[in-house]
């Protein structure tokens, strides 16, 4: 490569990062601005200020029972759909049965249908059935709207998977499902660990505020900062994992 078009693509690269970066800096300015400051257009705020941080966590704003609503439903949502998805997954890439195709088409569809489309059905179905303000009400959909991906993502590890391995591990005395227990879970770690990631970091970001116009704006942006940095963390840490995941179920 010449080092014109090294100098290009590197360029290329900058713009992309600043350009995605640029919000998010922002907002973690913004949340760091004094209230009286938060109509300057400063880059650097100045005086620092950590005032929208105390605001948050007062107790008439309620983010912090709605920060521990969104532990609990983005951890509870990450354990079920990985135990449902992994067994899920395991059938349809591993086992023979009617309708299999159908079956998997079925999952990957549900996929195509935007959640703000289910609101008023949800809701409805849930005013009938006595779960408003509950954890199930939001754990549900959560799950509806990140197990086909988990599926999806997991069927295509098990199915790059050697079959020889059930194979030689059933004719040494296991099941199919002590197989499955002891030889194909352990192997499929991995991608396992990746596909947990990929749930919490979906199921997490449905936090929302109570309106679009919640005020002021500096204590909206402190919330903003205090959902977004440990994910952003949490994904700088393990970006090693998660790509070696992703490409594990890549190669026989």
């Amino acid at each position: 490569m010449s080092t014109t078009r090294r100098w290009l693509l590197n360029a290329g690269i900058l713009v992309i990062v600043i350009y995605c970066l640029a919000p998010f800096y922002w907002m973690v300015a913004s949340a760091f601005r004094r209230p009286n400051d938060q109509g300057s257009n400063t880059f650097f705020p100045s005086p620092l200020s950590w005032t929208n941080f105390e605001a948050v966590f007062r107790p008439d704003v309620g983010f912090g029972r709605s920060l521990v609503n969104s532990l609990v439903v983005a951890g509870v949502t990450t354990t079920a759909v990985l135990v449902v998805g992994t067994f899920a997954a395991y059938t349809i890439a591993r086992l023979d049965f009617r309708f299999k195709r159908a079956v998997a088409a079925l999952i990957i569809a549900t996929m195509m249908f935007p959640g703000i489309s289910l609101i008023v059905p949800l809701l409805k179905l849930f005013t009938d059935i006595g779960w408003i303000n509950t954890y199930q009400a939001m754990i549900v959909p959560s799950m509806s709207f990140t197990l086909p991906l988990a599926v999806w993502t997991l069927a295509t590890f098990f199915r790059q998977m050697p079959k020889e391995l059930e194979e030689a591990a059933m004719v040494d005395g296991l099941t199919r499902g002590q197989a499955f227990r002891k030889v194909i879970i352990p192997l499929a770690a991995p991608g396992i660990f990746t596909t947990a990631i990929i749930t919490f970091i979906a199921a997490w970001n449905e936090f929302i505020g109570v309106t679009g116009f919640d005020t002021p704006f500096g204590v909206q942006m402190a919330a903003g900062v205090i959902v977004t940095v440990p994910l952003v963390i949490m994904v700088l840490l393990l970006q090693r994992r998660i790509i070696a995941g992703l490409t594990a179920g890549g190669v026989k």
